[in-house]
């Protein structure tokens, strides 16, 4: 069980980014071009929405089962020793749910707008800052310590 969420959790996100960098592309294209909001920006929305609030589910129960996050957990002082034990347990977990929290209220206050420039200003703002914040906290290839396969199990 564990290994098929592991394998979930990374393959989604790319789904997660993919829906992350078009809401942040569209709304800086509106609010650069003045447009009008539509229906494609909304869907990049709420599909950012969905998959992450599915990644942070996912990420949850695996959190609760991986066996690195409970040798963490069971010793948090030699966790903290430990670059590849602090990540895992304290860094990607803490700084995934600030991104999704940022998500989720972007999207909130971007859907009560009723201003077109200023529902493209919020998602800008919140989902780039949220960007920034998934894009540093992948445990990507190129990490030392770190890093874990762009596709596992592949």
């Amino acid at each position: 069980m564990y290994q098929g969420l592991l394998h979930t959790h990374s393959l989604l996100r790319w789904f997660l980014l993919i829906a992350l960098i078009g809401a942040v592309v569209l709304a800086i294209s509106g609010l650069m071009g003045k447009k009008g909001y539509n229906s494609t920006t909304d869907k990049f929305r709420k599909f950012t929405v969905i998959f992450a609030h599915i990644q942070l589910l996912i990420g949850l129960v695996l959190y609760f089962i991986s066996p690195m996050v409970q040798q963490g957990l069971s010793d948090m002082k030699a966790a903290m020793a430990s670059k590849s034990l602090r990540f895992v347990t304290v860094e990607h977990t803490l700084m995934m749910l600030i991104a999704i929290v940022l998500i989720t209220i972007g999207s909130a206050k971007a859907k009560r707008q009723t201003d077109d420039s200023q529902k493209y200003k919020k998602l800008a703002i919140w989902f780039g800052i949220a960007l920034v914040l998934i894009l540093a906290a992948i445990p990507w290839p190129f990490r030392a310590e770190i890093g874990k396969s762009l596709f596992p199990g592949m």
